[in-house]
């Protein structure tokens, strides 16, 4: 049978305060169904992720705005509505707005997420020079 767990208005958008850094909000689409999870989320300026990876993966497709997505131990690269990201299994990254501007993106999770530690200000900062 085919259902539609997505199905707007079945779950409230929810701030996100334990996992994140500044104000972010979620929008979940699809929860857990088959180890895939699905949710529209949406960083304030300077908000972003703690470090963390996917079991089997990410899919971000950047709906609007301006933000960076950073493997740990890379350089960021700045990513912008219409861009769409693979973050392979394991791989241990963050993504959030630049300090500037607003960013929502479509997260497809797939498995379990594993957070990891906070995203230091300096390390975020020196990703956004000065204009």
């Amino acid at each position: 049978m085919i259902v539609f767990p997505g199905r707007r208005g079945q779950a409230a958008a929810e701030q996100r305060t334990t996992t994140f850094t500044g104000d972010v909000w979620a929008d979940p689409l699809l929860s857990g169904v088959d180890g895939v999870t699905i949710a529209t989320i949406l960083f304030a300026p300077g908000a972003r992720t703690f470090w963390h990876h996917h079991e089997r993966g990410q899919i971000l497709l950047v709906t609007a705005g301006e933000g960076a997505v950073a493997p740990f131990g890379e350089a960021p690269q700045r990513v912008r509505a219409g861009d769409l990201i693979w973050v392979p299994p394991g791989e241990r990254h963050w993504h959030g707005a630049t300090p500037t501007t607003f960013m929502s993106h479509v997260a497809i999770s797939l498995g379990t997420t594993l957070w990891a530690e906070e995203l230091p200000d300096a390390e975020y900062t020196c990703c956004f020079p000065a204009a």
